[in-house]
């Protein structure tokens, strides 16, 4: 069983903490935080090891970033390149009640949590977040550090941007796409694209 360390100790942390645990997909040895107060106490019973920066010392185990917002994932990963931590450290954790078909692919640094689904050659980038009840419908594509919260759904060949952020419940018309760093509100429905950077909220017509 590999082991893993989460970063840095946040709520979804816990969850995936959790997941693992159920599942026996890995070994947690516990988080890293920046927040030094917290070195030496423990989050759910899994010890805080030290700061982000202390990642070296742990090189026989996976890493995992979990933060719910894509910038912040990528601005983490960046700050863990220049400390000479290339892709092949990172993790990939997904439920086992989540089962991609053959055909879809998974990047490494994804975690996807329960009850999620994938029909049919679904594209997930690197560090990309899925939390319960997102269903990707054929052929969507999703680019690195994109966010997807609890209850979305896309309809087949959308295009979603690199560290897009879709609120919970959201949705997004069937061939639309949703632009790098965009946000898609609560409930909101997307019926047409959204550009780089763009702001959709609830029922909007972008």
């Amino acid at each position: 069983m590999s082991e893993l360390i989460l970063l840095p100790a946040s709520g979804l942390a816990r969850e995936v903490l959790a997941m693992v645990r159920s599942s026996g997909q890995y070994d947690a040895l516990g988080l890293l935080d920046d927040d030094e107060e917290l070195s030496g106490t423990s989050v759910d019973g899994a010890p805080v090891l030290g700061t982000i920066e202390d990642a070296g010392k742990f090189t026989h185990a996976l890493l995992l970033v979990c933060l719910d917002s894509g910038s912040a994932r990528e601005s983490v990963v960046e700050r863990l390149t220049e400390l000479g931590h290339t892709e092949s450290r990172y993790a990939t954790a997904i439920d086992p009640i989540v089962r991609p078909p053959e055909g879809c692919r998974i990047g490494r640094g994804s975690i996807l949590l329960p009850n999620v689904t994938l029909t049919a050659s679904v594209t997930l980038g690197e560090h990309v977040v899925v939390m319960p009840g997102v269903t990707f419908t054929h052929d969507d594509d999703v680019a690195d550090f994109s966010t997807f919260t609890a209850g979305v759904s896309l309809g087949g060949g959308v295009r979603i941007g690199r560290a897009a952020y879709l609120g919970m419940n959201s949705s997004a018309r069937e061939r639309t796409s949703v632009g790098t760093y965009a946000t898609i509100g609560m409930r909101a429905a997307v019926l047409s694209n959204v550009p780089d950077g763009g702001a959709a909220g609830p029922l909007m017509r972008f």
